[in-house]
């Protein structure tokens, strides 16, 4: 195979402005792409540190450090690859390799899991299909745990013979489920990555390896049933179903309700518990009104409000002489102050549909609020596909090879967000709006 140099490479690319980590936006860049940049920016970096791009594959903590946490997010969210995949079949290095590329470098920690899935294997009989599965679980709790406690050492903390008190170890595994839990919309998901995580723990306390099993009883710590949140196979409400949804809605309260689910994207419980003080409306002509989650742990603190403030600024006007009022936009009717239950949401949705004439099944499911959130993005990940449309005359024009060309060099992050929120706010017009 004719081997790959940092100057072969880095030359032809100077025109994408790749000059270091901050100019490349990882998430917009195909394989293709993420090769070329890999070689521009990523490459030179490892030379500076005396390492060989050609030859030596960077761990996961070496490019955590140098910034280049994005590309690993990018290769698993976008692409579904390890860097270890990535690096073998994209870059093509002809370097022997062996092992799994486990989200940490300790090596003990790397032992620890072994053992636990040479066991499931030799002990168990599971198959190499279900040991993959098991493998990808654990790492998906591995990964979590490094970020969110900056250290791949897993075992340390729970060490028998170690000084670190067992609440800090369960402090650092629960934080780690905080992060998968915010991460994950799927509770099954959560379900089965924490069966893996206290199978994997349980395993090393049998072992003697451990003394405590941080992940146990955790499962009570959470709402992980599939009424709590979103699974990523849900299927989404369609414009029509959303539309006769909002026409069904006699009221202020319900139309607000199917405006949060549908047009901001909101879970039921985050629904239930809104309050005025999280709605920033008063902002400059140029930025977009949005709500803000303290709550939101490791996930986005703002979602933007690109739909509906006319009818929540009506809901806010109707509660201003109300002197007692603690803020809720979905008050409970009951004596006891505070919001409405996220059930109570789930059962007014269901009403709603019933009300629309909606399906008794879309997609083989009952109709559910999580669906309305599943159409929100739907709806904002095909504005993306519209704005590059958009932008293939331009293309032409400049001569550029295609539209992701000119999204990606010439228009900037704010510009190209702009336009996505643009046609995102006419489907969602196209949905809510009555003829």
């Amino acid at each position: 195979m004719e081997e790959n140099t940092v100057s072969d490479v880095t030359a032809p690319e100077t025109d994408r402005g790749w000059e270091s980590v901050d100019d490349v936006s990882w998430t917009l860049l195909d394989l293709d792409e993420l090769v070329d940049a890999y070689w521009a920016v990523v490459a030179p970096v490892m030379e500076t540190d005396g390492l060989d791009p050609n030859r030596e594959k960077p761990t996961h903590s070496w490019l955590r450090d140098h910034g280049f946490r994005p590309l690993l997010y990018a290769l698993r969210e976008y692409h579904d690859r390890t860097f270890a995949e990535f690096w073998r079949e994209d870059l093509e290095i002809d370097t022997v390799e062996s092992g799994y590329d486990w989200a940490t470098d300790h090596e003990r920690t790397i032992e620890a899991l072994e053992s636990f899935l040479t066991s499931r294997r030799e002990r168990k009989g599971l198959a190499d299909s279900s040991i993959d599965t098991l493998r990808y679980r654990l790492n998906r709790y591995v990964t979590a745990y490094y970020e969110e406690n900056d250290t791949g050492d897993l075992v340390t903390p729970v060490a028998r013979d170690g000084d670190i008190p067992a609440y800090k170890a369960v402090d650092a595994c629960w934080t780690a489920f905080d992060r998968l839990h915010a991460d994950i919309d799927g509770g099954q998901t959560k379900r089965r990555i924490h069966l893996a995580v206290s199978n994997w723990y349980a395993h090393l306390v049998r072992r003697k390896w451990a003394a405590v099993n941080p992940a146990d009883g955790l499962d009570d710590e959470f709402d992980w049933s599939n009424g709590n949140d979103d699974d990523t196979d849900t299927p989404c409400l369609a414009t029509e179903h959303v539309r006769a949804l909002y026409k069904a809605a006699d009221g202020q309260e319900d139309r607000l309700l199917v405006l949060a689910l549908c047009a901001w994207g909101l879970r039921p419980n985050e629904v239930a518990s809104l309050r005025a003080r999280q709605f920033v409306l008063d902002v400059s002509t140029d930025e977009i009104p949005y709500i803000t989650f303290e709550e939101r742990k490791n996930g986005p603190g703002e979602v933007s409000l690109l739909y509906g403030k006319e009818v929540l600024e009506d809901r806010l006007a109707m509660f201003s002489d109300c002197e007692d009022w603690d803020g809720y936009l979905f008050p409970s009717p009951h004596a006891s102050r505070g919001p409405i239950s996220r059930w109570t949401v789930w059962n007014r949705f269901t009403q709603l549909a019933e009300r629309a004439g909606l399906p008794d099944e879309i997609g083989g499911v009952s109709p559910s609020p999580k669906m309305g959130r599943r159409f929100w993005y739907d709806a904002y990940s095909s504005s993306l596909d519209v704005v590059l449309e958009s932008l293939d005359e331009i293309a032409a024009e400049q001569g550029s090879a295609s539209a992701d060309v000119v999204m990606q060099n010439y228009l900037s992050d704010s510009r190209a967000r702009k336009l996505r929120r643009e046609y995102m706010r006419d489907q969602l017009a196209a949905a809510f709006e009555e003829s």
